[in-house]
């Protein structure tokens, strides 16, 4: 049924249709929303049955739903940032125990600074702990890839964590086709575990393993990732033939037939970037985009074969590995080993700062002239950060970096920064 509702409340409705046994909660901005509406439905009786168990930290929330799954039952929590770093032992203890937990990530910024805004440098920490990772451009799609990672979790008997960029999209109001029951029912079986813990059947779980055979263990996990990326676009293609519409798969690929400077970028970033493309086009400039929906496991070749006809790349991303650049730059640059092409980093929209459509035109006329370096910050302002820089050359107790560009930007909205007297 098409609805105008907000991006949390349909990705509750949506878990709610996969018809969860266990869900744990505990609230951080902005997936709270998604995790009250559970909680709202499981007490009035419309999720049924289920367990919604509140606990007292992400780190319980992970615990709890790696004890439901072990023991059979469909799981499912949510979490954000920090609450992602506070869980991350046991983030990566249910990948490394195989269970097939499904979470949704509402990306925000890690601190310190404090920052509750967009971007997506909590993904990016657990990138390599063994969960599969997707990343929605709508609310549309990240209400698809709900369903679609439940069926894909408990096939490979894998967690799957769906990333939707934090009030972009969940507390954005648009329009989403929410699925009835029997079509959902339809794309994804009774859960059935590949390892369950059974008193009538007593097995372990989670041993420990010495380094006779450590290395195999870890290379079974990294082969059932290389399963999911034959399963994703299988699972992808059958969705769309039951509900009509593409949704998933690995990567999507925009206006690249004949282009000469193509765009990659992970999230809502995405429809921003098309616009921008589409005005460039209409400048005669030859260029596209890659949404990469699977970031985890990459999908390299799918990307070499997405990219392959341009000359130029532009990977932009809301993350970056501090001292170094990019991080999906790298990925990327690995999947084209060996092809000629350039390729270009841009870091943007850390901390929620807006990547417009008018600075996305510019960089794209930047690219299209050869003009861009190999690494840029959309945006940033170079003014604020020689200030500091001087302030910190000047004097040995400069202060915290965070407050002093605060004082010198003066209150939100001013017309220009202060400057040091």
């Amino acid at each position: 049924m098409l609805r105008q509702i907000e991006g949390s409340r349909a990705i509750a409705e949506t878990v709610a249709l996969c018809r969860p046994e266990v869900v744990c909660a505990y609230p951080i901005s902005p997936q709270t929303h998604i995790i009250e509406a559970i909680g709202a439905m499981v007490k009035a009786g419309t999720l049924a049955p289920c367990e919604f168990i509140n606990v007292e930290s992400e780190f319980a929330a992970m615990s709890v739903a790696i004890g439901a799954s072990a023991t059979g039952a469909r799981s499912y929590t949510a979490t954000a940032s920090q609450g992602l770093l506070y869980m991350i032992e046991a983030v990566y203890n249910a990948a490394g125990l195989g269970l097939p937990i499904v979470m949704t990530l509402a990306n925000r910024a890690i601190g310190a600074p404090i920052n509750i805004w967009n971007d997506h440098s909590d993904a990016m920490a657990v990138r390599d702990a063994g969960w599969i990772q997707f990343f929605a451009e709508t609310n549309q799609e990240a209400a698809d890839l709900h369903v679609q990672a439940f069926r894909l979790a408990e096939e490979l008997s894998v967690p799957v964590m769906v990333c939707m960029d934090g009030f972009i999209l969940t507390h954005a109001v648009e329009r989403v086709d929410i699925l009835d029951q029997a079509t959902v029912d339809s794309l994804l079986p009774p859960y059935e575990p590949r390892q369950v813990l059974d008193p009538a059947d007593p097995v372990s779980i989670g041993a420990m393993v010495g380094p006779e055979a450590f290395e195999e263990v870890r290379y079974l996990a990294h082969l059932r990732q290389l399963d999911a990326l034959v399963r994703i676009p299988a699972i992808a293609e059958q969705f769309a033939h039951v509900t009509g519409r593409a949704s998933g798969g690995l990567v999507n690929s925009y206006r690249t037939d004949d282009a000469e400077t193509v765009i990659v970028a992970l999230g809502s970033v995405l429809g921003t970037i098309k616009d921008a493309v589409d005005i460039r086009r209409e400048l005669g400039e030859r260029v596209g985009v890659v949404g990469i929906t699977c970031f985890r496991p990459f999908p390299a070749h799918a990307v070499r074969e997405a990219l392959r006809s341009a000359s130029q790349i532009v990977v932009l991303e809301k993350a970056f590995s501090v001292g170094f650049g990019g991080v999906l730059s790298t990925d990327v640059a690995m999947s084209m080993h060996g092809e000629q092409h350039v390729l270009r980093s841009v870091i943007a929209g850390l901390g929620g700062r807006p990547i417009t459509r008018r600075s996305l035109e510019a960089l794209i006329a930047e690219a299209v002239r050869g003009d861009l370096p190999a690494l840029t910050f959309l945006d940033l302002d170079h003014g604020a950060v020689d200030r500091e820089r001087t302030r910190m050359a000047g004097t040995r107790r400069s202060g915290p970096s965070a407050e002093n560009l605060l004082r010198d930007r003066g209150p939100v909205g001013a017309a220009a920064p202060r400057t040091e007297s």
